[in-house]
């Protein structure tokens, strides 16, 4: 068969670090011992049967069954609006601050090649989501990231930007709860991060991923548009594959600064597909389920983390226990890198974990594993790793 090369822009691009861990995940011979899988960014909780309902009988209506809007239905942007008024005490025009599409990826991709022009810089976090540095490259943009330490619990200082790349710097991408660190967000981050923006005159993305999950029972994270000025400069990326465990669904919306919608609009137009129409009024369901429900969805998250963090502290596994998502960022044991660490739990212990390093050079002592895996499965992972007497 006749080979043909990858463009230059697929050549620059890095694996994705979340397919090479499902390639290795399905090579492992579970025969003698079963693989646990600690690697995964999916929810694993069935959705809310309410949600469920609503798309059953939502698919059976003639008006689904024809190609939707590229700006969504009237009704759920309503909703959207709604929902940020009810949960941050934010006002939006559904036409003009609203954006939907096929789950948060396609806002994290699209709005960097919305606003930047090659030659310009992306400025995020190191450690930070993978997708940031591509979407960067696909912009024809450069990335930069603010080296995240613990003794700073992984908030960025922006006074760290080097004036050569603050002199190009185009977009400013932050997402708190932090995946991979669980750092939450304060009032300080959000006001640094505005001046900054405003310094240097540059938008201001945030990818609130983890919105609902605080690193305890009721602990609401911080949205930027909440914070004075943060519509002003920014735009928030919102999923429902958490908040409401429809990860599958591919539901994502962005709200805020009406110029930054519009321009995304715009290629959202002429590079991605719509949103079902059924799968649209599921999730106006899901925007109206209580705050309560909500929590109550995240509540099993907390549970999890504290039977974890108590397994740690028994192990003698140093942890900073205020972390938010349903990860948590562990220090590798003295003598090992995260890659090291990660390589000998998959071939020791059969646990698949996530390394550091996948998640940019700061990463580099680290793993991620992650909370959605049951309770009795994560007690035998924690099993697994302290007969390898690594920690003292």
């Amino acid at each position: 068969m006749t080979e043909f090369a990858a463009s230059d822009l697929v050549g620059e691009l890095e694996e994705n670090l979340f397919s090479l861990l499902e390639k290795q995940a399905a090579q492992r011979d579970e025969s003698t011992l079963p693989l646990i899988d600690l690697s995964s960014g999916s929810p694993r909780q069935p959705t809310p049967p309410a949600i469920i309902a609503s798309l059953q009988a939502a698919a059976a209506r003639p008006e689904n069954h024809e190609y939707p809007s590229f700006w969504g239905k009237p009704a759920l942007r309503q909703a959207i609006a709604a929902f940020y008024q009810q949960h941050y005490g934010v006002t939006l025009d559904p036409d003009t601050e609203v954006a939907l599409f096929q789950g948060a990826h396609i806002g994290v991709n699209g709005f960097p090649r919305a606003l930047l022009n090659p030659g310009q810089v992306l400025i995020s976090t190191d450690p930070c989501y993978p997708l940031y540095r591509s979407a960067a490259r696909q912009a024809g943009a450069d990335f930069y990231g603010i080296p995240l330490e613990a003794h700073n619990v992984f908030l960025p200082d922006f006074t760290r930007v080097p004036d050569e790349i603050a002199e190009r710097a185009g977009l400013l991408l932050l997402n708190y709860p932090h995946n991979p660190t669980g750092a939450l967000a304060t009032p300080a981050l959000f006001a640094d991060a505005l001046t900054f923006a405003r310094q240097h005159h540059i938008p201001l993305i945030h990818d609130f991923a983890y919105a609902t999950l605080g690193s305890k029972s009721g602990e609401q994270p911080l949205s930027l548009l909440a914070h004075p000025d943060g519509k002003a400069w920014g735009v928030e990326i919102y999923t429902l594959s958490k908040s409401a465990l429809m990860a599958g669904w591919r539901v994502g919306f962005a709200v805020g600064n009406a110029s930054i919608i519009k321009a995304f609009r715009k290629l959202h137009a002429h590079s991605y597909s719509t949103v079902y129409g059924a799968v649209q009024d599921a999730a106006i369901t899901a925007l109206s389920l209580p705050a309560e429900q909500l929590s109550l969805l995240a509540e099993r998250y907390h549970q999890r983390r504290r039977v974890v963090l108590a397994r740690l502290e028994e192990i003698k596994w140093p942890v900073h226990a205020r972390q938010g998502t349903f990860f948590l960022w562990l220090p590798a044991p003295p003598g090992f890198t995260g890659e090291q660490f990660a390589s000998l739990l998959l071939q020791e212990c059969h646990l698949l974990v996530a390394p550091g390093h996948g998640f940019g050079p700061a990463g580099r002592d680290y793993i991620r594993i992650s909370l959605t895996a049951g309770t009795e499965a994560l007690l035998q992972a924690l099993n697994r790793i302290d007969e390898l007497k690594l920690f003292s």
